[in-house]
């Protein structure tokens, strides 16, 4: 087992509230302690390649993974969820039969491998979306056991030759995929949680301008656009649906933040989905003074971009409340406040406005 899947979830010390991916970093540098190759994978999750840290610390995939998880709860009481395998498909697969305090651990042999896989409903191969799998179930090829013992060319002609032949060898647990380290710093992130289980659409979208506006005056306050957002929605269950969306142009205007991330969460049709969480997070960070911006020969955009402008030296000369949306005007904290919990007060509006500048 070379590869570790760490979740990071909140111990029952800290209550029922999720971990906050300001503090990602922190975690990842737990995990780095033992191994430098490790992969970021925001909001709350890493994979890590322990093939070196075996021979380094004289243990397997499970005593270093015990490891991290005390070094992770002894210095920031969270715990862990940990998934080993031989490679990060069968480490993903494997966290989600662990329990926080084990290791689920998928041995090397392929006699184990055949055996984890094969009763699991095939919608958890990775790379097998929900139209992918309602096709095989059609055709009786419901587990991945069954998809393993089917022809390749059955499997082409379903799903395509490509699809076909990846499917083909991730039933089988054949995993070409690698630990690609990276940098968890080139995200902004805001979090939205609630002061108990929100099923208000108009609070959901309350929270989403909220989240919105502080990562436009974050981007704009250093200098920088993002070239895609991410939306995660945590749930009461503790399951979480996450989306991204890449942006026209890089930005780092708030009312374009804002409508991409009404138009993913309108995609997801929540209805009366109780959520407990909303979080944002503009990935790709580049500078702003490389971007480029498609003017629009809008007034009413170069309007709000003006009225941006203005508020940004507004909050610089009195504080991050002294401009507020007029859609969140009222509320007990402003949006560029810090992630927190998002006030119940204040009926929302249908339309984002400036505060008029005194």
């Amino acid at each position: 087992m070379n590869t570790l899947y760490v979740r990071f979830l909140p111990s029952s010390t800290t209550g029922r509230e999720p971990v906050s991916e300001a503090l990602l970093p922190q975690l990842l540098s737990v995990v780095g302690e033992f191994t430098p190759v490790v992969e970021a994978l925001p909001p709350d999750a890493a994979l890590a390649d322990v093939s070196g840290a075996r021979r380094y610390f004289g243990r397997d995939a499970a005593g270093i993974a015990a490891l991290i998880r005390v070094r992770a709860l002894a210095l920031y009481g969270v715990d862990c969820v940990i998934g080993a395998g031989p490679g990060p498909m069968l480490a993903r697969m494997a966290a989600r039969d662990a329990a926080p305090g084990v290791t689920r651990v998928v041995p090397e042999s392929p006699d184990a491998v055949a055996e984890f896989l094969d009763g699991r409903p095939v919608a958890e191969l990775p790379g097998v979306g929900r139209a992918g799998a309602r096709t095989l179930c059609e055709y009786g090829l419901d587990t991945v056991g069954r998809v393993a013992a089917a022809p390749l060319s059955t499997l082409q002609r379903l799903v395509g030759a490509r699809a076909g032949r990846e499917l083909y060898d991730r039933a089988h647990g054949v995993d070409r995929a690698r630990v690609a380290p990276n940098e968890v710093t080139r995200s902004l992130a805001v979090e939205r949680p609630f002061p108990r289980d929100e099923i208000d659409p108009h609070r959901h979208r309350r929270a989403l301008l909220s989240g919105a506006e502080e990562l436009g005056v974050r981007l704009r306050g250093d200098a920088q656009v993002c070239r895609s957002l991410t939306l995660t929605v945590r749930y009461a269950d503790r399951s979480v649906t996450t989306r991204t969306r890449t942006l026209p142009e890089p930005t780092a205007h708030a009312a374009a933040l804002t409508a991409a991330a009404y138009r993913m969460y309108e995609a997801l049709g929540l209805q009366r989905a109780r959520v407990r969480a909303l979080a944002l997070r503009a990935e790709g960070l580049a500078p702003a003074a490389s971007a480029a911006r498609q003017l629009t020969f809008d007034p009413a955009d170069e309007k709000a971009r003006r009225i941006e402008e203005a508020a940004d030296r507004a909050r610089a000369k009195f504080g991050p409340g002294a401009i507020v949306p007029g859609t969140l005007a009222g509320g007990s904290r402003a949006p560029t406040g810090g992630p927190g919990v998002l006030p119940r007060s204040s009926s929302p509006r249908p339309a984002a406005a400036a505060k008029p500048l005194a």
